[in-house]
């Protein structure tokens, strides 16, 4: 097993009409043992930039700290908020310099910029990043989540049904992943506001 799967996890991030979400599994186990079911694995980092960290927990805890402390430095030192481009800049240099002994994470940015237009990334742990203009995923069951994107994605979706579609994608991939689920949580970031939304998903 790969040290990237050993507390499993499945974060999908989806673009929409003027809106952008991001949805991830609440589970949290070691190797195929589950601890709990109410784990946060996506987070905020300003009213409409949100980033999911999958891979290992301990460096996701430590990443998460570390970019809430790089956020606030940024916009002490320059004056205004930090846009999603940027962010994704930063997260992938900084997991770049760490690229000889590297946090064992794959990070999914997801956000609205300044003319509230969606805004996706995701990396691998060396910080090579893609934006596609679609859909991102990352985590234990990639394959599963990518076959049903495809399948669901349309292009300029309203806020409530890019909630249907990033819901029933991820509910359908975790089922099919011994690692991941155990219900989801759902964010829908608009130009008025952050909508979140919990799953319930199997238990077993």
């Amino acid at each position: 097993m790969s040290i990237l799967e050993y507390n499993g996890g499945a974060i999908i991030a989806m673009a929409g009409k003027n809106c952008v979400g991001i949805a991830s599994d609440t589970r949290f186990g070691t190797g195929s043992g589950t601890v709990t079911n109410n784990f946060r694995k996506v987070f905020k980092m300003t009213d409409k930039l949100y980033v999911g960290l999958a891979g290992l927990v301990t460096d996701m805890q430590t990443m998460e700290n570390t970019l809430k402390f790089r956020k606030s430095l940024y916009e002490l030192r320059e004056e205004r908020p930090l846009t999603p481009g940027v962010f994704s800049n930063l997260l992938s240099n900084l997991l770049y310099q760490k690229r000889f002994g590297p946090y064992f994470i794959e990070p999914v940015v997801a956000g609205l910029d300044e003319a509230n237009k969606p805004f996706l990334s995701a990396m691998d742990l060396f910080g090579s990043d893609c934006r596609p203009d679609d859909f991102v995923v990352g985590g234990t069951c990639t394959e599963n989540m990518y076959g049903m994107c495809e399948s669901l994605f349309k292009k300029d979706m309203e806020a409530e049904e890019l909630f249907e579609t990033l819901s029933q994608a991820l509910l359908a991939s975790v089922d099919r992943d011994a690692i991941s689920g155990w219900g989801g949580i759902v964010h829908i970031i608009t130009a008025d506001g952050v909508i979140s939304r919990e799953l319930k998903g199997r238990q077993d």
